[in-house]
């Protein structure tokens, strides 16, 4: 009888650590796939600029030094690798965009013309799609996180390499407002 308890109990306890294991593996495999997401978002954002660069570059001639920071902002994004590299890269295109968005103001035959216009719109719809992709990563690495660091999981996280994964934020040193001028 003794030994049939005994057994219970480790039975249990496998069957337990294997609920774990898996919870651990389903969370690792969310924020993927919420990286992804993002990734896929950021892609079509990359595509996006050039083609509103060419357009823009005929109407902006006194803005040249404006479109070459967009051109190179979105080179060191695309290199960018995981979030905290992409965060900051992200933060200076924006930046740069933002800046672009503002100039474009002031050039109305610029904003006049259709295919700026399209561009900057479905650049705008992707920044949306970004924000929420980068809304839905971080909530799945909280929930990664706290399963990796609370008890019982926390034993198995750390007998099996499962460790904290890394937010997708704008540092505080990047983050500056775009001043426009309606002078």
């Amino acid at each position: 009888m003794f030994g049939w308890i005994v057994l219970a109990l480790v039975g249990g306890a496998a069957l337990y650590g294997v609920a774990l294991y898996n919870g651990l593996v389903a969370g690792r495999n969310q924020v993927g796939n919420g990286w992804k997401q993002i990734d896929v978002q950021l892609k079509r954002r990359y595509d996006l600029i050039p083609n509103l660069v060419e357009v823009a570059k005929d109407y902006m001639s006194y803005e040249q030094e404006t479109l070459k920071q967009v051109v190179e902002a979105r080179t060191m994004a695309m290199a960018a690798r995981g979030p905290a590299q992409a965060s900051v890269a992200e933060a200076q295109l924006s930046g740069v965009l933002g800046k672009f968005f503002a100039l474009a103001e002031s050039y109305p035959d610029l904003k006049a013309n259709q295919t700026v216009t399209n561009l900057m719109e479905e650049l705008t719809s992707t920044e949306n799609k970004i924000a929420f992709a980068r809304q839905h990563y971080n909530d799945s690495v909280m929930a990664q996180n706290n399963r990796v660091e609370q008890f019982p999981s926390v034993l198995l996280a750390r007998a099996f390499a499962f460790g904290p994964h890394d937010y997708f934020t704008i540092p505080e040193s990047e983050i500056q407002p775009v001043k426009v001028d309606l002078r």
